[in-house]
């Protein structure tokens, strides 16, 4: 039996895909596992390498572009792991990683857990949180602004943030390992998310069901950031606009109409 089913959301990622495939194998974790990657109706031959190149690994056609939420969710489904973890196409996972993010979470009371992530220049990443609220969107936002600019108080900032193991509101949907059993009784991702948010909420839900997320640093992936949604077809007003919404109409209702009137200023500026 299986220990950990790791699942990875492609959507015309084809050469992220297979260096994520790569990393994995070149370095797998000890512990049983299963590679399960979800394909939102790519057109750039990506199913096809997988096939021909990566023979264990189960592919998944949603026959559509279903989202993140929604291909995930076919995943969590077709997994039968105790452990579930869900991976960015644009990870490279370095070794022991894996093994020592599963070791953690099953040495606490945690449902989920998340690690360090770090950039493609080995800085890390700001990849927890605590719950969205306008208040800490404006902190969050204002941290990765300056350090975005190079602002080294910034960058000190996130490395601190990132450097010990705490209990958190959320933690990076790029890699979100979470106890399987827990992730059915919260009901999986929420899929009126197309892209963006979905961690969130799911990391919500969670708690909601009694669970505490975890982020360590024990454990080290490498993101290099956003190559989806490079190649996210067609765009609607924005999807993160969409995602943004609802989740404050799920969550802080009361904020929406400010929410609303704010993009509609921003659209206009």
């Amino acid at each position: 039996m299986t220990a950990l089913d790791i699942v990875i959301v492609n959507y015309n990622t084809r050469k992220d895909l297979a260096a994520c495939l790569q990393s994995l194998v070149a370095a797998p974790p000890q512990r049983p596992h299963h590679i399960i990657v979800v394909d939102n109706a790519s057109t750039d031959g990506s199913v096809e390498d997988v096939r021909r190149d990566f023979a264990a690994v189960r592919i998944i056609e949603m026959g559509r572009n279903a989202g993140f939420a929604a291909a995930n969710n076919a995943g969590i489904r077709a997994s039968a792991s105790p452990l579930v973890l869900l991976l960015n196409s644009d990870t490279r996972v370095p070794e022991g990683a894996l093994d020592r993010l599963c070791d953690r979470l099953e040495a606490t009371n945690a449902i989920a857990a998340g690690p360090r992530l770090l950039d493609a220049d080995g800085r890390p990443e700001m990849s927890w949180g605590r719950m969205l609220s306008p208040l800490t969107e404006w902190q969050q936002a204002r941290l990765l602004t300056a350090a975005a600019r190079g602002h080294d108080a910034a960058r000190r900032r996130i490395s601190a943030l990132t450097a010990a193991e705490r209990d958190v509101d959320w933690v990076s949907g790029a890699c979100l390992l979470v106890r399987r059993e827990a992730a059915v009784a919260a009901g999986l991702l929420d899929e009126r998310y197309f892209m963006y948010e979905e961690d969130v909420d799911f990391c919500a839900a969670l708690r909601a069901h009694g669970g505490h997320i975890l982020f360590t640093p024990a454990a080290e992936i490498i993101h290099l950031r956003g190559r989806s949604m490079t190649n996210a077809a067609p765009r609607r007003p924005s999807y993160y606009d969409e995602s943004h919404l609802t989740f404050y109409e799920k969550h802080s209702p009361r904020w929406v109409p400010w929410l609303r009137l704010w993009k509609r200023l921003r659209r206009r500026l």
